[in-house]
């Protein structure tokens, strides 16, 4: 019988008697912080960071898995509400598009969207397209690749070393929306009626290759013939992200998915802001690249730069996924935010966190004229709240803020 430890974000750590193998493992992959505890032997103290979702750890000399289960401290609905704007920067996929209110946990919660979203988009039957196929083949079809027929046969007619393009199901939105279905299929706690519909697209993608594990996933390019795909594979995408781990040092495996709570916020605020610009003729840069020093060797990377019309920049923005303390916010954001706005000549600079205790702080720095404002947003409300609160940092970063 496998063993669940249930953690949750940013919670003090707590005692679990886990063997060692998988403490270690644990702390190998940094899933959570982990840690044997000095005063229990045979404990391990676990703290989860800002990474949510479910991992099991299962391998050889284990009597049997263990699953650690890391609950977000905002309402499932709205962490879906936040990862709408990761997948889809054009605005498509929202909360709206995923009924998650029922579910309670992650992991449900997260079967249950791709399992509906799998099933509207192979509703009008599977997807084809022309595929490029490189193959040894006793006849000709397609074209002859010289190089590789002279390198590897030696003058030999035969096999023909060919390409050629084939009209089939097995391409890459086909391809990356199996391996999603083979994932979730392996991972414990999933309902039963999610399995079993999921164990109904397996077989509906049954002549579809799955990505081999520790494979990149294959490239696929929005079009209007991919259309009832499209948010299918940007929330298997979620799935599959490269920060799920898969495996861990030494013969324990690591399998299941986690969702960084800190760039998932950030992309929540960067492209709510981006949205928040339509209508005005100002631009702007998402994760912009700059440098501190004339000499271009000490660089940095402001998660939002709003720009001119003429190409000058206008106001700088910093998502932080923290919340205020009893003593405030840390001091190196005040630092990060006065070197951003220095290099970039502008008077002001904006801080945008997960929670505060006021909505709105501004700090103007001595004898450098800069004003640093910290703006507070509450997840915990309803999404147009949310959004409205975002408009008006929006608003205050273009026409600034009196102090």
């Amino acid at each position: 019988m496998s063993t669940t430890i249930e953690l949750v974000e940013h919670a003090p750590a707590t005692g679990h008697a886990l063997p060692d193998a998988v403490g270690r493992a644990l702390a190998a992959s940094r899933v959570v912080d982990s840690s044997p505890d000095p005063y229990v032997p045979g404990s391990w103290r676990l703290r989860a960071g800002s990474k949510v979702g479910a991992v099991t750890v299962d391998g050889p000399g284990l009597d049997a898995p263990v699953t650690v289960r890391i609950t977000p401290k905002v309402p499932i609905a709205r962490l879906f509400f936040l990862l709408g704007y990761s997948l889809d920067p054009r605005g498509g996929w929202r909360d709206g598009q995923v009924d998650v209110a029922e579910h309670r946990d992650l992991l449900p919660a997260l079967a249950h969207a791709v399992e509906r979203q799998i099933d509207r988009a192979l509703r009008q039957g599977l997807l084809q397209g022309y595929r490029e196929t490189e193959e040894s083949a006793l006849v000709v079809r397609g074209r002859i690749r010289e190089t590789d027929q002279i390198r590897r046969r030696f003058g030999a007619p035969l096999p023909v070393e060919v390409t050629y393009s084939e009209f089939t199901t097995d391409i890459a939105e086909n391809r990356i929306l199996r391996t999603a279905v083979e994932r979730l299929l392996r991972l414990p706690g999933v309902p039963r009626d999610v399995r079993r519909r999921l164990l109904h697209h397996r077989l509906r993608l049954a002549d579809v290759t799955p990505v081999v594990r520790g494979h990149r996933l294959p490239v696929w390019h929005p079009s209007r013939l991919n259309t009832r795909y499209q948010h299918a594979l940007r929330l298997a995408r979620a799935v599959l992200d490269d920060a799920s781990p898969e495996h861990a040092p030494g013969e324990l495996r690591i399998d299941g998915f986690l969702f960084n709570m800190n760039k998932l916020f950030e992309d929540f605020v960067t492209v709510a802001l981006r949205e928040s610009l339509r209508g005005t003729d100002l631009g702007c840069r998402l994760q912009d690249s700059h440098h501190l020093d004339e000499a271009a060797a000490v660089r940095m990377q402001p998660d939002f730069v709003l720009y001119e019309p003429d190409g000058r920049p206008s106001a700088v923005a910093d998502a932080k996924y923290k919340a205020e303390k009893r003593a405030g916010y840390p001091d190196a954001d005040l630092y990060q935010m006065l070197a951003y706005c220095t290099a970039l000549g502008l008077p002001e600079g904006h801080l945008v966190y997960a929670k505060g205790n006021e909505p709105h702080a501004a700090h103007r720095v001595r004898n450098a004229g800069v004003v640093i404002h910290q703006h507070a947003l509450d997840l915990d409300q309803a999404p147009a709240a949310l959004l409205a609160d975002v408009a008006s940092v929006s608003r205050h970063m273009r026409t600034g803020l009196s102090v």
